[in-house]
């Protein structure tokens, strides 16, 4: 059985928070070396490798022998939206957009994933939950329109249009695991191993080979071992150590702020105060829609 240890918690936790801050300045930084696609085929690369290397640590790779081939590709499949198309939508709309817009759009994943499972799911939808939405997507439009709600006018649309289609693939891919008996973490590397060739396939076709330089890959190398494997890893590890959940799965709500801050020193890009704003909702949002909850 698993021991709780909850300072252990709070310490995977909040490196997994520091980490994932750190990766809409990342992304942004990549994509100055390359395109979406060629820093996705690097970063999936990566990720896998970590991913690899942490099940070997954890001796689970015994478990992927073990699959039968109906169950490898049962597990695999899921690697067609992540990393494959939520990746390559997010990283296109990082492109378009300016960090601090993107990031915070992207945070809305968990009133998509709440909307998406009314439908899919068969869940019923709360008044809480319908106050989380709605003040989460004002903050959506504030963000989006720079605060100028008397007349609309998107700094890209396509960018918004983007960000906010990631959250749909991003929640997909989650109702997709709820019905997975596999490891999260074998599940997550058989998704990976899936994707590699979808990436690569993509790339040769619509970008071409990537750039073969030190910044490029040392770049894309963080994007990889940190968004997409190591972070995953240590809140994994958090959520099993914690006596209740929530005191974790709270820590997520710095993530954003801190993430802000990297922006600006690190990108040197001006936050907006309607970002701010626009922020504060989503999160309030998100912490309105937590109400209630027992673990």
């Amino acid at each position: 059985m698993q021991q709780h240890d909850q300072k252990k918690a709070y310490i995977y936790g909040l490196s997994a928070v520091l980490i994932w801050s750190t990766v809409a300045s990342a992304f942004k930084i990549a994509l100055g070396y390359m395109d979406p696609l060629q820093l996705l085929f690097y970063a999936v690369i990566f990720s896998t490798l970590s991913l690899f290397l942490i099940l070997k640590i954890q001796n689970k790779t015994e478990q992927i022998k073990r699959m039968s081939t109906k169950d490898l590709l049962k597990n695999g499949l899921p690697g067609l939206l992540n990393p494959f198309l939520y990746y390559i939508v997010l990283f296109k709309a990082y492109d378009l957009l300016p960090a601090q817009e993107a990031q915070p759009l992207n945070y809305t994943w968990a009133i998509t994933l709440s909307l998406l499972s009314i439908p899919l799911l068969g869940q019923k939808m709360t008044m809480r939950e319908l106050l989380a939405i709605l003040t989460s997507y004002m903050g959506v439009v504030i963000i989006s329109t720079h605060g100028n709600l008397l007349n609309i006018q998107f700094s890209n649309g396509f960018g918004v249009f983007l960000a906010l289609f990631s959250t749909i693939l991003w929640s997909l891919y989650w109702i997709m695991n709820t019905k997975s008996k596999s490891d999260p973490l074998v599940g997550l590397f058989l998704n990976f191993c899936f994707g590699l060739p979808l990436v690569a396939v993509a790339m040769l076709i619509f970008s071409g080979p990537p750039p073969f330089n030190a910044p490029a890959i040392l770049s894309a190398a963080y994007v990889g071992f940190f968004e997409m494997g190591i972070t995953f890893a240590l809140w994994l590890n958090a959520m099993k150590l914690t006596e209740k959940a929530s005191r974790v799965s709270n820590l997520i709500f710095l993530s954003p702020f801190l993430s802000l801050i990297l922006i600006h020193f690190i990108l040197g890009e001006e936050i907006l105060h309607s970002t701010l704003v626009g922020l504060l909702f989503i999160v309030g949002g998100n912490l309105i829609q937590q109400l209630g909850r027992k673990n």
